[in-house]
């Protein structure tokens, strides 16, 4: 099972976090520049950990060089994948 994910990225944040919904997107604070692809990488593994998943399970589909992204996840369905995005953790 692979879900997409529309996200807004907020780089430079103090620390990585979702960070509510903006439009049809997911907002997600995360605490890397967007400088040489910084952000992504981080943003992947920020995903990864919050979706206990691999990181190899998420690949960026469009979005490289803009705050607006769309993400594909494999091993979660789309219906579970905002909820366990927006829940919060603890």
């Amino acid at each position: 099972m692979k879900s997409t994910l529309r996200i807004r990225v907020v780089p430079n944040a103090k620390r990585s976090e979702v960070a509510g919904v903006y439009g049809e997107a997911v907002r997600i604070k995360i605490a890397a520049p967007a400088l040489d692809g910084k952000a992504n990488e981080a943003l992947r593994e920020f995903l990864a950990r919050r979706l206990d998943l691999p990181g190899r399970a998420i690949t960026l589909i469009s979005g490289e060089k803009s705050r607006d992204k769309i993400v594909a996840i494999e091993g979660v369905e789309p219906a579970e994948l905002r909820i366990r995005l927006l829940d919060d953790p603890n």
